[in-house]
Parts: structure tokens; sequence; C-alpha cells
């Protein structure tokens, strides 16, 4: 039974195959399932949120712009100083305002210059001649003055020092009788080329008023002398001694004063 029925399975199955898909077909389904297939396996890149960082930067500083100054010039007006002409032949001219004061040199008439300055105390002044390398001092009674010598400014003593020879006297002392006043040194002695004497700075009361007196003794013998000091002053009396020799002034030595009596 078995040997009848397979030429009809046989024949069956060459049915089924000229049935089936032809082999370009096969093939085209091949490539089409392996297509689909592959689709569905191919990573497909989704790409994510890139951030950007901005940033804004804002300036806290404020500039503050400079000024600058402009400058202003200012025309200072040249002060003319007073003109000096010497009146009499021959005219003493010191190194301090009166004639205590050392010698510095001679003016002679028609000699010419201008004011320096004045004193404050002593009508004298300090003038600059025109042939002279240095000022000095002297009285305006034998100038001729042309201009305001009032708004000429005050001028301070400056003595030429020295020490190099001579010193100042040892001791100094001074002595009251009522009114009187005795100041009284030691001498220094000095050769006689070189001798000026001493010079006393003092300041008395007088009619109730502070009095400057300045006082030259001739030589280094003459070692005493006397001033009339009152009271009723505000201010104490006193001076101050100097040994003087042809160069200048030694360093001065204090007087010790006796005060006034009321």
């Amino acid at each position: 039974m078995k040997l009848r029925f397979l030429p009809l399975l046989f024949t069956f199955y060459l049915l089924l195959a000229s049935c089936g898909p032809s082999p370009e077909e096969q093939a085209t389904l091949t490539a089409t399932a392996q297509t689909a297939t592959a689709a569905a396996w191919t990573r497909t890149y989704t790409p994510s949120q890139t951030f950007t960082a901005t940033h804004t930067f804002t300036s806290t500083v404020t500039l503050t712009p400079t000024i600058t100054d402009t400058p202003t010039i200012t025309f200072t007006p040249t002060y003319n100083f007073p003109k000096v002409r010497v009146n009499v032949a021959n005219l003493a001219c010191r190194y301090g305002p009166a004639v205590a004061y050392l010698y510095k040199y001679t003016l002679h008439e028609g000699d010419t210059g201008v004011v320096w300055g004045r004193h404050a105390n002593s009508v004298w002044l300090y003038v600059k001649m025109d042939n002279q390398e240095d000022p000095c001092w002297t009285h305006p009674f034998y100038l001729d003055i042309e201009g305001d010598i009032t708004k000429i400014l005050y001028q301070e003593i400056n003595l030429p020092m020295t020490n190099a020879l001579y010193g100042p006297p040892q001791w100094v002392e001074a002595e009251r009788d009522g009114n009187v006043v005795t100041v009284s040194w030691q001498e220094v002695w000095m050769t006689e080329d070189d001798d000026r004497g001493y010079f006393l700075d003092v300041w008395v009361c007088q009619g109730g008023n502070m009095v400057w007196m300045p006082v030259a003794m001739p030589n280094q013998y003459q070692t005493q002398t006397t001033f009339t000091d009152e009271p009723g002053c505000s201010q104490p009396s006193g001076g101050k001694l100097y040994t003087v020799e042809k160069h200048g002034y030694t360093s001065p030595v204090i007087i010790p004063w006796p005060p006034a009596q009321p």
C-alpha cells in the first residue's frame, strides 16, 4: 500500500514547488526581509540638548573723570624799591641800625642805590648801593630818597660773628641803685689793632615804654656803663653783652638784670 502512494506524494510536492515563488522573487523577498530586519536593528541617534553658557559681564566700576586744573597765570607786580643818593661828602655805613655798631664801609656823595629794608626800633635804613656788593645800614638824614619807605619791610640785624681770636667776657654783673643800673664785666685782652671794645644790646623801661638802647664801649679797658631803668613797664628790662674786634662780634653773654622796684 505504501508503494502505491509514493507516486502521488511525489506529484504533490512537484505541484507545491511549482506554485511557490520563482528564484528571482525569492531573492527579492529575502533581500526585503533582511532590509527590514536591518532597519529594525539600526540605532537611530537622537541628539541630546546642548547647553551653551552665555555670560554677560556687567562692570561695577564707575570711572570718574579726573579734573585737571588749568593753571591761571597771576602776574605779580614788580615792586620798585625806593631809590637813594648820598648827599654828604662821606657817610659811614654800618653792620646795624645805630652808631654803636661796627663800621662796614664809607659811602660818598653822589653814590646811588636802593632801600632793601628798615628797622622796627629806629629810623635807619638797610640800603644796597650800586657800587657795593653787600648792603649796610645808614641814617636816612644823609640820603636823598625817591619813593615811599613806609612800604618797605622790616629787616633783621645780622651781625658778623667770630670767636676765632677772642671770647666773650667770663663774667658780667648788674647792680641797681633806684632807677640807675650799673653793668660791669671782665676785661677781655685784645691787640690794639683788633680792639673795638664791647657792645651792649639793652632794653630798658623809661616813661612807661620799653626803649631800645644799643651802646658801644670804645676799647677793651672800659668795662662798665650805666642805664636809666624805671618801673612801670609790662615787660622786664635786660640785655646782652658782646666783645667786639675788627672782624666781628663774639658770642653774647646775658646780663643778669636786676628787676625794677615798684
